[in-house]
């Protein structure tokens, strides 16, 4: 599978981080990605990619508590 492609992609930052938006990352949904980057790195942040079906698996698994601690 070739690197998705971030580079024009719209990024989302949770509404619950911190005022300086500092402390969070950020993620882009690109066709069969998504990308998540550091925050305090801003535009020089490496983007983490995670295939579609990966995503899903751990933003299920998040929903579920399965991940709680």
């Amino acid at each position: 599978m070739p690197a998705p492609d971030f580079s024009q992609a719209r990024w989302y930052k949770s509404s619950r981080s911190n005022g300086g938006g500092s402390a969070c990352v950020t993620v882009a949904h690109v066709p069969g990605a998504t990308g998540v980057a550091d925050t305090k790195l801003g535009q020089t942040s490496p983007v983490l990619p995670f295939s579609s079906t990966a995503w899903a698996a751990f933003t299920d698994a998040l929903k579920s508590g399965r991940l709680d601690g």
